[in-house]
C-alpha cells in the first residue's frame, strides 16, 4: 500500500503539473488549484464520513457483540465441522487447527472481520505444526487461504452501515448481490486450490503428510502468544474443536438454507429489504435474550467498539480519499481508467467501479475509502447501479494479497505456492458474479 499510496500522489501531481504547463490560459481555476481544492476538498469528506459511520457501526457490532456472547459463532461452527473435515481430509478432526479455522470462518460468515484475524493466524500456526517442509505452504494452508480471499460473508454489516450513511435509501438492498457473489467466489476459490494443487510443480514431496510434528512443550493453546486476548481466543477455538458437531443432514439443510436465501431475496427482495434491519437488530437480540446473554450491556461492549472504529479508519480514509481526489481533480484518473473501461464496460463493468476491481485485491482500506467516494458522489450515489455494484464487490471479495501477507508472515512461509493463483482466481470470479448479478437485478 505504500508503493501504491505514492504512486497515486506522484502520478496526479506530475499529470496536473503537465497539465499547467501545457494547457495554456484557462478562465476558472488552474489545474493546480483544482488538485489543491480537491485534496482539501476529499479531507473534509473523509472525516465528515467518517463521523456519519460512528452511529451505525455501534449499532452493527452492538448486535454482532450480542450474537457472540450468546454463542452464534459455535453453532455455526458445529454446522460447517461436516463440511471442514472434507474439504481438509490431511488435518485431523481433532486436531487445534481445525477448531481454528472453523471459527476463523464462522467470524467471516458473521462478517467479523477484525474478530476471524486472530482466529486465522492461530488456525495458520496449528497448520504449520502438522507442516514437515517448513517455509512451504501446504495444499491445507493455500486452500484455507483461499476460502478467506473469497470472503464467505454472509452479512456485509460494514458495507450496510456505510450506504446507510451515504443516504441510501435501501442500505441492505446489497445482500441478495453479495450472497450471490460471495457463493461464487468461495466455490470457484475452492475448486481453484483444489486443481491447482494438482498441477504445481513445486509442491514438496509427502507435503501433505497429515502426520503433526513434535509439540514443543509449553506450546499449547495461548502459549505463543503473551497476550491474555490470545489465549482466550485459543481456549474458544480449542472448544469449538472438541465440541460436538451437528449431524451431516442439519449442515445439509442449513447450506440449502443459505442457498435458497438467493432466488428469494432476488423475487421478494424490494418487499423484504425495509424489514431486514429491524428484523435483524430483533432477532439477534431475542437469539441473545433466550441465551441468557445481558443482552444490555453486550449491546453497549460492542458498539463502545464499533465507536473506536470508526474513529480509528479516519486516517486511513483521508489517505485513500485524498489520494484518490488528487487522482481525479489532476485528470489522471481519466487517462488510466477510459482505455480499460472501454473494454469492461462493454462486460457491465462501468468506468467507475473498475478501481474498486482492482483496489480490492490489494488494499483493504483502500478499497473501502474509494466505496466511500462513488456511493457519496451526487452524479452516482449508492442507489445507482454503479453504486450497487461496487457494494457488491468489496463485500463479496478480500484483500487477497494482505491476507496473504499476514498469515504466511506468521509462520514465516515464504514459498506460497499457488496461494496467489487461487485467491486472484477467487477474485476474479467475485468480481465477474457481482458484474452478473448487478447486472441482472440493477442494470437500466
Amino acid at each position: 500500500m505504500n508503493v501504491i499510496f505514492f504512486a497515486i500522489v506522484l502520478i496526479s501531481f506530475l499529470v496536473a503539473g503537465f497539465r499547467q504547463f501545457t494547457a495554456g490560459p484557462v478562465p476558472g481555476a488552474t489545474p493546480m488549484e483544482l488538485l489543491s481544492n480537491g485534496m482539501i476538498d476529499a479531507a473534509a469528506g473523509a472525516v465528515t464520513l467518517a463521523i456519519g459511520l460512528i452511529g451505525i457501526m455501534a449499532l452493527f457490532l452492538g448486535l454482532m457483540k450480542v450474537a457472540e456472547a450468546g454463542g452464534l459463532l459455535v453453532v455455526i461452527a458445529r454446522l460447517l465441522r461436516p463440511l471442514m473435515v472434507r474439504l481438509f481430509p490431511d488435518v485431523p478432526a481433532d486436531h487445534p487447527a481445525m477448531g481454528a479455522m472453523i471459527m476463523n470462518f464462522s467470524a467471516n460468515v458473521m462478517g467479523l472481520g477484525n474478530a476471524a484475524t486472530p482466529f486465522g493466524i492461530r488456525a495458520m500456526q496449528e497448520l504449520d505444526k502438522l507442516n514437515p517442509h517448513k517455509g512451504t505452504a501446504t495444499n491445507a494452508m493455500v486452500l484455507f487461504l483461499a476460502i478467506n480471499t473469497s470472503s464467505i460473508t454472509i452479512l456485509p454489516t460494514g458495507v450496510i452501515a456505510l450506504r446507510a450513511a451515504a443516504g441510501s435509501a435501501d442500505p441492505a438492498g446489497i445482500l441478495p448481490t453479495t450472497l450471490f457473489a460471495t457463493l461464487c467466489s468461495t466455490v470457484v476459490a475452492i475448486a481453484a486450490a483444489k486443481f491447482y494443487a494438482r498441477i504445481w510443480r513445486d509442491a514438496p514431496p509427502d507435503a501433505e503428510a497429515g502426520a503433526p510434528a513434535p509439540q514443543v512443550p509449553g506450546a499449547a493453546a495461548g502459549a505463543l502468544s503473551s497476550d491474555p486476548a490470545d489465549g482466550a481466543l485459543d481456549t474458544a477455538a480449542a472448544s469449538a474443536a472438541e465440541s460436538k458437531a451437528y449431524p451431516l443432514w442439519a449442515t445439509g439443510l442449513a447450506l440449502t438454507g443459505v442457498v435458497a436465501l438467493i432466488p428469494l431475496t432476488i423475487l421478494y427482495g424490494r418487499a423484504v429489504s425495509p424489514w431486514i434491519i429491524p428484523g435483524l437488530m430483533l432477532a439477534l437480540l431475542g437469539f441473545g435474550a433466550a441465551r441468557r446473554v445481558p443482552v444490555y450491556e453486550a449491546f453497549v461492549d460492542g458498539a463502545r467498539d464499533g465507536f473506536q472504529v470508526a474513529i480509528r479508519i479516519i486516517p486511513y480514509l483521508v489517505a485513500i480519499l485524498v489520494a484518490v481526489g488528487m487522482l481525479r481533480a489532476s485528470g489522471a484518473m481519466e487517462l488510466i481508467i477510459d482505455p480499460l473501461a472501454a473494454v469492461t464496460s462493454l462486460a457491465g463493468l462501468p468506468a467507475e467501479a473498475l478501481p474498486m476491481a482492482l483496489l480490492r485485491t490489494l488494499s483493504g482500506s483502500g478499497a473501502y475509502g474509494y466505496l466511500g467516494t462513488i456511493i457519496q458522489d451526487p452524479a452516482i450515489g449508492p442507489d445507482s447501479y454503479t453504486g450497487y455494484l461496487v457494494s457488491t464487490i468489496y463485500g463479496s471479495t478480500e484483500t487477497t494479497f494482505y491476507v496473504i501477507a499476514v498469515y504466511f508472515g506468521a509462520v514465516q512461509v515464504r514459498r506460497v505456492r499457488h496461494a496467489v493463483a487461487a485467491g486472484v482466481t477467487a477474485d476474479v470470479a467475485g468480481v465477474a458474479a457481482s458484474v452478473f448479478i448487478c447486472s441482472l437485478l440493477f442494470a437500466g
